[in-house]
């Protein structure tokens, strides 16, 4: 049986209410906000009727405005009078977040029929969404043990309707990870809103974040609705948290603490149902002792916890990786590369990948774009520095390098004291001074 929510502030008409249930329509009525977002938590909608006796002020009223808008996944169908469409307001809302809309007086029967194209239209479209997912799924390209471990606890951890916190440097997948815990987890039929807090202004974060009224601000002319309220019923990535100001850090905190907000210049306390995830490359252990991230909003988003490890530490993926990614751009730009010189595949397994997964993906895909040749060499990766260093060292070459990184280390730590030096390393003053000589190494004067 299908279910239908309608939201009115009057009493339904019992004739159409009857012939929507005798449709085969499990109906559930909302007269506010609190009821309506009671129903949509424990109920899965596909369609929703807003039902309008009048607008003798041009406007929808405020709380069935702000359930159609922070509920976009439903297709819903506007009843109204004739007069609302000439709101610029209504008509508005009605052309953007509605599927259709019926004038006063009511057809029952079309109305019916439109409801069931409109429940069936999203049934369609959460199929090839399902299609999609199977055929070309959100994944984690590697097989080594790190990645191996990764991935099983992510799928733990998907199932846990609890907050996370994601860290690793930069350019290790941390959104990837929180798209794969949202596909992973009940709440993959709902949004996945994504804001990256390093990369607004502290003076709009607030407003982005919680929304705000018509009037909050100089330009706020009309309502906004949050990053927060439009992941309800679904998940909320907060990337680079450790850059979320001071000050917002406690409105945030009380989010978590009691699942509601206020938007900006309101003084309505919104419910929100979302499960956060928050990603770092920052120490916010660090943050915490230098005062600039509150202690008890770490540990309410430090529930549950995923490293992402970097690309030195994942033995053997490189090859792997870059492959992928060699497929993947080719396949888009219908590039007539076919794959890497082995000096090039040399060179990237010694490469430090400062940038990780992130550095690799944009040198392939630059490389893609401008080669001239089947074959990816280090220049067309502009790593040709690195290619020198990726010829193969022999053991003189590694003992000569071993010895001058010691001999540099002991006189830094010895304040290029050769007493000390000689005795850190066990040698005698006179080898340490030949040691000295053969690796070029200079002594400020003065030194004993």
């Amino acid at each position: 049986m299908r279910t239908l929510l309608i939201l009115t502030a009057a009493a339904v008409d019992e004739p159409l209410l009857a012939r929507i249930v005798s449709a085969d329509w499990e109906v559930h009525v909302a007269d506010n906000r609190t009821q309506a977002n009671a129903l949509l938590a424990r109920h899965r909608f596909r369609a929703g009727l807003a039902m309008l006796t009048d607008c003798g002020d041009g406007r929808m009223p405020p709380w069935i405005q702000e359930v159609i808008e922070s509920h976009p996944q439903l297709a819903w169908v506007q009843v109204l009078p004739e007069s609302c469409i000439e709101s610029q307001q209504i008509a508005g809302l009605v052309a953007k977040r509605c599927y259709d809309y019926h004038t006063l007086p009511i057809d029952p029967e079309k109305l019916v029929a439109t409801l069931g194209h409109a429940s069936g239209m999203m049934e369609l479209a959460e199929r090839t969404t399902a299609g999609a997912r199977a055929t070309n799924p959100i994944r984690l390209v590697g097989d080594s043990p790190v990645m191996r471990d990764l991935c099983r606890k992510i799928a733990k951890i998907a199932v846990e309707d609890e907050t996370v916190l994601i860290t690793g440097e930069s350019g290790t997948g941390k959104e990837l990870a929180a798209r794969l815990i949202h596909q992973q987890s009940g709440r993959s039929d709902g949004p996945f809103v994504a804001i990256n807090c390093a990369a607004l202004p502290a003076t709009l974060i607030q407003g982005e974040l919680f929304g705000h009224e018509k009037g909050a601000y100089t330009d706020a002319h009309e309502r906004k609705i949050g990053f927060i309220e439009s992941a309800h019923g679904g998940s909320l990535f907060l990337d680079e948290i450790g850059d979320l100001p001071a000050s917002l850090q406690v409105n945030l905190l009380r989010f978590l603490q009691e699942g509601t907000i206020e938007r900006v210049g309101g003084h309505k306390t919104i419910p929100i149902n979302t499960r956060v995830i928050a990603a770092t490359h920052t120490a916010l252990e660090t943050a915490m002792r230098d005062d600039n991230f509150r202690e008890d909003l770490y540990y309410r988003l430090n529930v549950l916890h995923i490293h992402m490890p970097s690309l030195r530490e994942r033995d053997g993926d490189i090859a792997r990786l870059a492959q992928f990614f060699l497929q993947y751009f080719t396949a888009q730009h219908a590039s007539p590369v076919k794959g890497f010189t082995r000096e090039a595949a040399a060179v990237m397994n010694r490469y430090a990948w400062p940038g990780n997964v992130r550095e690799m993906m944009n040198r392939i895909r630059r490389a893609v774009l401008l080669a001239n040749t089947t074959h990816l060499t280090p220049a067309d990766l502009q790593l040709e520095i690195e290619a020198e260093r990726a010829r193969p060292m022999t053991l003189e070459a590694a003992r000569t390098q071993a010895e001058k990184r010691a001999l540099k280390a002991a006189l830094e730590h010895t304040r290029h004291n050769i007493s000390d030096a000689a005795r850190e390393l066990e040698v005698s003053r006179g080898t340490l001074y030949r040691l000295l000589d053969k690796h070029h190494l200079d002594v400020p004067r003065g030194t004993s």
